[in-house]
């Protein structure tokens, strides 16, 4: 099994779902490797990438998959899986980055358009949005690579007044940090 496909499956939420996807592909002999599932307002979204054999192709894969969860109500999208041409090349440290505040549009556009302009990669977000004014009702929780040779200080700057423009709160800290300080 040298060959990965990535599988997305997305719709309405429901006990059997996982149950219905990984025996569909232990019967198309394939192994899953990673897999990333939530449910967002009773939605269901998962993602999986799995290793599959030399003959299998991605179109077969979805066929049967669409139609093994077509009953439930699930639309699925599979894809080979490429490497990246993303590839920082430098040294990264990870961080947590918090926001709250009162829900209103671009508050994800306005952060991620800081980070981003540093070279900072987002590998995982997050995001609550209960509306209303309430600050504590509404948090965003990025998770990101920040490359080692930028301008720490300016970059904490930045985010802190793109924040404030924004009416957010913000926290940043080391993963480490972030993970020891909400350890249960």
């Amino acid at each position: 099994m040298g060959n990965k496909a990535i599988i997305s499956v997305i719709g309405p939420d429901r006990p059997g779902i996982l149950a219905a996807v990984s025996q569909l592909l232990v019967e198309l002999d394939c192994n899953i490797e990673n897999a990333r599932q939530t449910i967002l307002q009773g939605e269901f979204a998962g993602i999986f990438i799995a290793s599959i054999p030399e003959a299998l192709m991605p179109a077969e894969i979805k066929d049967r998959m669409q139609n093994a969860v077509r009953p439930l109500g699930l639309t699925v999208h599979v894809k080979d899986l490429t490497l990246s041409p993303f590839s920082p090349g430098r040294a990264c440290e990870p961080f947590v980055i918090t926001t709250q505040g009162p829900d209103r549009k671009g508050l994800v556009a306005g952060i991620t358009r800081i980070l981003a302009s540093y070279g900072v990669n987002v590998t995982n977000l997050q995001a609550v949005f209960r509306g209303g004014d309430d600050p504590n009702g509404n948090v965003m929780i990025y998770e990101a690579d920040i490359p080692a040779d930028i301008d720490s200080q300016a970059l904490y700057a930045d985010l802190r007044s793109g924040a404030q423009a924004l009416g957010l709160s913000i926290s940043i800290q080391h993963r480490n940090i972030f993970e020891a300080l909400n350890r249960i």
